[in-house]
């Protein structure tokens, strides 16, 4: 499998030799620009940070009446929306590309509504725009990265969504607009390492999706633009850290408000289970809050056989507190990632309340998503037609490789293997800018 990279031609609208590589993650995004030949440098793009969280926030404060609502970005987002701002967090965008909701509107306050697909377009020229005050010009030329598969076994869908971020990218003034796999970016920064040719299987486990490819690296084949040959093969599951957010917080927060819960009667089935799984879901929590779905929810009091548990789902409704409790599960998730046993505060539900969560409570819930993963690798090097022991190095990338079990359980079945680990957040960023070189050089 290889990714659709229109072959780089003249553009009227940019006669320079600026442009830029962008990694528009689930989770964290980077732009890298070109520096010396081979290499790359990473814009600061906040706070003298190489990356940003994927993060937009609509916000009405300090605006007109009926004026379009302001928007943060990244770090300065999340902080508005943990400050208690009035307004709507937007995070994940890049899950909702090959689905129907990335034509849809969604309501951002003050009256207004935008398309995903614009708001995906305003994320970029953000980026955009950062890159340009770096290179001290208009940029019309991109390299974008993206997952192996935005969408699993749906090979329309999957050529749909990365039509939709061309057309993002395209909006946001981008003429010339180069694809490359996350993956293979990955590939390209651990080459720049290497003292002679091996076989790597390059595993990027980042918000939305992971993603491995085998591909053959070593120093005398990092200047071929065409590395086709080298590709062994390519896979991925749409399972990743975004998904590991969801379980914990199915397994350790939402129980207290309900999820799982019986009726009054003894051998009642479960209360229904679909608002559940909308408060884990970032991009479906604000289905939760319009009012023909508060007032379906308000009535279903009474297939509680604990009262208190609806009360608490209600005042998570009702004071709009999905995000809030998707990012405490969220930090549960890294602070047992780093093996520690999590106490997640709930007050915000109820007075008191806390939640506790210890290393086997989370790997339980994550089991068949790990497990996922870990094939997915496997199966990737039996679609290269080598032995497992033929690969010399397992190359880690990615926000979700931070969690050691996942981390340890991809490089099991490959006992012959080192391990390497990237930069987490800045790999891919740094492999495309290397690739965007090629493209356009």
């Amino acid at each position: 499998m290889s990714a659709n990279l229109p072959s780089p031609r003249a553009s009227a609208t940019a006669p320079d030799a600026r442009f830029c590589a962008i990694d528009f993650g689930t989770s964290n995004s980077a732009i890298a620009l070109p520096a010396a030949p081979g290499q790359v440098r990473l814009v600061n793009v906040e706070a003298g940070q190489p990356t940003m969280p994927t993060a937009v926030f609509y916000t009405m404060e300090g605006q007109p009446a009926h004026g379009e609502p302001r928007r943060l970005y990244g770090r300065a987002a999340l902080s508005a929306y943990v400050e208690g701002v009035e307004g709507r967090l937007m995070r994940s965008m890049k899950s909702v590309l090959g689905s129907s909701l990335v034509e849809q509107a969604t309501d951002v306050g003050g009256g207004s509504s935008v398309k995903f697909l614009d708001i995906i377009a305003g994320y970029l020229r953000h980026l955009k725009g950062l890159a340009e005050a770096e290179a001290g010009g208009p940029i019309h030329r991109a390299v974008l990265g993206r997952p192996v598969f935005f969408v699993d076994d749906d090979p329309e869908r999957d050529a749909a969504a990365q039509a939709a971020l061309a057309a993002a990218a395209r909006q946001v003034g981008f003429d010339e607009i180069a694809f490359q796999f996350e993956p293979i970016a990955a590939a390209l920064d651990y080459e720049a390492t290497t003292t002679h040719e091996q076989l790597v299987l390059v595993a990027d486990i980042g918000g939305g999706t992971s993603d491995f490819s085998v591909v053959r690296v070593g120093p005398g084949r990092g200047e071929r633009l065409d590395r086709s040959q080298d590709l062994l093969a390519s896979h991925g599951v749409h399972v990743a850290g975004t998904d590991f957010d969801r379980h914990i917080e199915l397994a350790a927060v939402l129980p207290l408000a309900g999820f799982k819960a019986r009726g009054p009667k003894p051998g009642e089935r479960e209360v229904p289970s679909k608002v559940y799984f909308d408060l884990a879901t970032w991009h479906l929590i604000n289905t939760v809050y319009t009012p023909q779905r508060v007032m379906e929810l308000r009535s279903m009091k009474k297939f509680y056989a604990d009262e208190r548990l609806h009360t608490r789902l209600m005042t998570l409704i009702d004071d709009r507190l999905g995000h809030a409790m998707m990012a405490e599960a969220e930090a549960a998730k890294i602070t047992v990632a780093g093996g520690q046993a999590a106490h997640i505060d709930l007050y915000a539900l109820e007075r008191g309340l806390s939640a506790e969560l210890s290393e086997p409570h989370a790997m339980a819930a994550l089991e068949n998503d790990l497990e996922r993963i870990v094939q997915a690798g496997v199966e990737t090097v039996r679609m290269a037609g080598v032995l497992p022991d033929a690969i010399e190095a397992v190359y880690l990338t990615g926000g979700s490789t931070g969690l050691a079990p996942l981390a340890q359980r991809i490089a099991a079945p490959f006992s012959r293997a080192r391990t390497v680990r990237g930069d987490r957040l800045a790999s891919v960023a740094q492999g495309l800018g290397l690739h965007a070189q090629r493209v356009f050089r």
